[in-house]
């Protein structure tokens, strides 16, 4: 695919998240999904995440560039590549922080626990 390119989101010892970025200038620069990389002793496991749905061809083409760009250059040993693809949109970030000043801010879950 022309105009694809990574941005790390995450780093584990055995795992990568990527964004996975089109367009060449700031302006055409949109998310096109994400890509979760989970390394084992003989696979790596990846869960792509599309924001729109892409044909065929271009579906196996990202996946090989996934490969050539991202494991491989991860420098570790497998056997295969396996990805689940799913396509969907993103409903929104939550961490415990969102959760604590949801709790403190006097939402209905707070009377629910008394």
């Amino acid at each position: 695919m022309d105009d694809i390119h990574f941005e790390r989101h995450f780093r584990t010892p055995y795992s990568e998240g990527y964004y996975i970025m089109q367009g060449s200038s700031l302006q055409s620069n949109s998310r096109l999904g994400t890509i979760d990389i989970h390394f084992t002793t003989t696979a790596v496991h990846g869960t792509l995440i599309l924001e729109k749905e892409l044909g065929e061809a271009e579906l196996t083409k990202l996946i090989e560039q996934i490969d050539e760009d991202l494991v491989l250059s991860a420098d570790m040993p497998r056997d295969d590549f396996l990805v689940s693809v799913y396509v969907g949109k993103d409903m929104g970030f939550y961490s415990d922080e969102y959760f604590a000043e949801e709790s403190s801010g006097g939402s209905e879950y707070e009377d629910e626990d008394r």
